[in-house]
């Protein structure tokens, strides 16, 4: 039973996107290693830009800065 755990930022992906994810996540499993789709399991975690860092640094500093340095 495949378990795939995909990890996005919080910031407004729609109930059909997130359908949509979990139906090709699924379908690759099925397509490329033959496994069975009634049994794969997919979670998708919606995690606060606050609580993602990169380098060091939450994404919502590192947008906040990047929104400033375009202006």
């Amino acid at each position: 039973m495949p378990f795939v755990n995909i990890k996005i930022t919080r910031e407004g992906a729609s109930a059909e996107q997130k359908a949509r994810l979990i139906q090709g996540v699924t379908k690759l499993l099925a397509d490329i290693l033959g496994k069975n789709p009634q049994t794969t399991v997919v979670v998708i975690e919606e995690v606060d830009t606050d609580n993602w860092g990169i380098g060091g640094e939450s994404v919502t500093i590192r947008r906040q800065r990047e929104s400033k340095e375009k202006h």
